[in-house]
């Protein structure tokens, strides 16, 4: 596990740098306007499918039926695969039609606003991208639980390459006007489809996979899969179901010149809570805070999950729980401190990372504190992605899938609510609050079924992380006020971080290191061979 994770790891690594680059490329050409705003929510529509499937709900109820397969009939677990990418391929094809002819008939009927009509053709060119993502997502879990790590982790390096390129491309060598831009890179997003697809088709016969279409729809390994995929979409990925609930609140909610100060309910005029450009400042955040959780996050989660799968097949209940100990354990370990340095240096690395170009000094004041309010939900991120995981090992996807409803619920009422009194920082309070809704109510589950023994060891490795992180704020606070009084200019912020991140990463790592916090084994590897 150790081995998997600190390999997904340092790729994530890449990929996320690569990401960062991109971020800050649109930062730079679009800033935070009704602009960006129509950009942002129509490649999240598609993307979700990506944090759905690629990270989600088909790798997810996937690995654990082809993984037993492979045990136990290998032989037929290169049809299963064969099938379920068919079957995936083929029903997500005819969802993109259906959803396109929507789309068309809205276009010609009612989208009366031109910024709304913008974020649906955006939306209809970058549709495909669900499919071949999703392919995507299958070829993955194909090749982890063959063991195999790089191939998967390096998929959304090409993402990132092709839509910089995009917008180097268009931006400074051709140019062009900002709308024209967007239109190109979102059509930049179905080449990265095609690329990312024939990089996880490459290592398929070192493992003896033969890719072909295949269509065993009633084996039982189908049936299972296709079962467990429904739930695992909620399940999984209320995160980030709720995040995109944010986007689409805050841009109904939000005035801008065309839509006016004002609007009409059950004929009370009422002022709109926020104003345009709000969906590009909670893009701009998610893809701070989302940084950790998508480095390390989902990379304990994807090492993790295929030894939780063995165990339950072998009923070797004593490796599961050692297993969900340090899964919650390290999720815990990474979430704290994380949380912790955004509290410490989030406006300094917004203004570092964002601010240049059209991206203002106004914007990073905005961006900065949704940044504080979605941080808070780091550990209930990080634990939501594992104990997820846990449930799905042992045959139980309907936990998840009714916490999963049950947040994005109270999430929607939350964010109606919070968006009046804190304008955008409510919706992102909202969605950290609700992850640990999730998070409590699958742990007290869980040990319904398996006993209060799943946490067993737990505390002590908590208290030291609780320690470390306590520990880290006092050195980050000192620091702060030794630089206090500096200006806050780019390279001064750049001082602060690159003095305050070494400072505070060394004083919980020792921390942890004299405590003999075992989750420090998940950075430096010293677990023993069997990993």
């Amino acid at each position: 596990m150790v081995k998997g994770f600190r390999q997904i790891a340092f790729l994530t690594v890449i990929s996320r740098v690569l990401g960062m680059v991109r971020d800050m490329s649109f930062a730079y050409f679009f800033g935070r306007g009704a602009l960006f705003d129509a950009w942002a929510i129509a490649f999240k529509i598609p993307n979700l499918s990506r944090r759905i499937f690629g990270e989600g709900a088909a790798a997810s109820s996937f690995i654990p039926v082809y993984s037993q397969e492979l045990e136990t009939h290998p032989r037929q677990a290169g049809r299963l695969a064969n099938t379920v990418l068919t079957a995936v391929f083929s029903l997500l094809t005819v969802l993109v039609l259906v959803i396109w002819l929507g789309i068309w008939g809205y276009l010609q009927v009612g989208a009366e606003l031109e910024e709304t009509r913008r974020m649906l053709k955006l939306t209809s060119i970058m549709l495909p991208y669900m499919v071949m993502i999703c392919s995507v997502a299958i070829l993955g879990g194909i090749l982890n639980s063959h063991r195999h790590f790089a191939a998967p982790a390096l998929a959304p390096v090409v993402l990132n390459v092709f839509l910089i390129a995009a917008l180097v491309l268009s931006g400074l060598f051709l140019r062009w006007p900002k709308e024209k831009m967007l239109y190109f890179t979102a059509w930049a997003v179905l080449a990265v489809g095609i690329g990312q697809m024939l990089l996880l088709m490459i290592p398929m016969k070192r493992y003896g996979v033969t890719l072909r279409p295949d269509w065993d729809i009633r084996s039982e390994g189908v049936r299972r899969i296709l079962g467990l995929m429904g739930p695992m979409i909620l399940g999984l990925t209320a995160t980030q179901i709720n995040t995109l609930a944010d986007d689409v609140i805050a841009k109904c909610l939000s005035g801008s010149a065309e839509k006016g100060e004002t609007f009409l309910l059950l004929g009370q005029t009422l002022r709109y809570p926020v104003w345009a450009g709000t969906v590009s400042g909670l893009f701009y955040a998610q893809r701070l805070y989302q940084f950790p959780l998508g480095v390390l996050g989902i990379s304990l989660a994807t090492a993790i999950y295929p030894v939780l799968s063995r165990s339950a097949v072998r009923e070797d209940k004593t490796e599961l729980i050692d297993t969900i100990r340090r899964g919650i354990g390290g999720a815990l370990f990474i979430a704290l401190p994380a949380t912790a340095g955004i509290i410490l240096v989030g406006r300094p690395l917004v203004r570092v990372i964002f601010q240049r170009g059209e991206f203002t000094a106004a914007d990073t004041s905005t961006t900065a504190v949704i940044l504080y309010f979605y941080a808070i939900g780091l550990c209930g991120y990080f634990c939501q992605q594992i104990v997820t995981r846990v449930h799905y090992s042992l045959g139980r996807s309907r936990p998840p899938a009714m916490t999963a409803v049950l947040a994005v619920g109270i999430n929607v009422c939350l964010n109606l609510l919070l968006i009046w009194p804190m304008g955008a920082a409510g919706l992102a309070l909202s969605t950290a609050i609700c992850s640990y809704i999730q998070v409590i109510i699958l742990l007290v589950l869980l040990r319904r079924q398996m006993g209060t023994e799943i946490l067993r060891g737990l505390r002590a490795c908590v208290l030291k992380t609780v320690f470390g992180t306590i520990c880290l704020l006092l050195a980050g606070g000192a620091g702060l006020w030794l630089l206090r009084g500096r200006p806050s200019t780019a390279v001064f912020d750049l001082a602060r971080i690159c003095i305050l991140v070494p400072l505070c990463g060394g004083v919980f790592l020792l921390i942890a290191r004299l405590s003999r916090n075992e989750m420090l084994g998940l950075l430096t590897g010293r677990r023993d061979s069997r990993d």
